[in-house]
């Protein structure tokens, strides 16, 4: 199954329900905001250098802002819907699944935490697959943590990646969506419940 396919659809949908002035987790962004974030990603790839340059950020704002006014949400969310074109860099082979599985998965979650929307219904290997990545991504992305950190699957003690070290140990313990919800900065979102020594929690907190 390809999961940025899945991903992506329900994202669309969930901007869609909102509306574009929706607020998200991302801080700032509105449900428009965030489309042109995602489509600028897969179809400017140097519009978007931004994201991630800070040097870049405002030009990158002002390429979301002239997108915003040339396609109406809904024409926005459509494109998106339609998956990234050929020449695109994500048009590529497996490109797309690779790049933007978890992308559209984080993404999707941002619109529908910050709007009390469910989680969609998903297939009996979904969590498998997110563990997978939990695996993966934990470390590079809770590397500056101020304690050692363990993410646990929930109800699945024997299933735990060691993301960081130190001396004091906190477990962050949740399904693997939700910890790769918190491993992506959504923490005070992500539905996991932190054990450790209190000094340590409250570092981590």
């Amino acid at each position: 199954m390809r999961r940025a396919q899945t991903e992506r659809a329900f994202t669309c949908d969930s901007l869609l329900e909102v509306g574009p002035g929706a607020p998200t987790l991302c801080e700032g962004w509105t449900a428009h905001d965030l489309a042109a974030h995602l489509w600028l990603r897969e179809n400017e790839p140097i519009s978007a250098l931004g994201f991630f340059i800070p040097a870049l950020e405002a030009r990158t704002k002002v390429r979301m802002e002239q997108l915003q006014r040339q396609l109406q949400f809904v024409e926005l969310v459509d494109l998106l819907r339609a998956g990234p074109p050929r020449w695109s860099p994500f048009g590529l082979p497996g490109a797309d699944e690779a790049g933007n599985n978890v992308e559209y998965l984080i993404h999707g979650m941002d619109v529908r935490r910050a709007n009390d929307l469910p989680e969609p219904a998903r297939d009996a290997d979904f969590e498998g697959w997110a563990w997978g990545k939990v695996a993966k991504a934990a470390p590079l992305m809770l590397r500056t943590a101020p304690v050692g950190l363990v993410l646990e699957w929930a109800d699945r003690p024997d299933h735990v990646v060691r993301a960081t070290k130190g001396d004091r140990i906190v477990t962050v313990i949740g399904r693997p969506s939700e910890l790769l919800l918190y491993a992506f900065g959504r923490s005070a979102d992500a539905d996991v419940e932190l054990v450790g020594l209190p000094d340590a929690v409250a570092a981590v907190r």
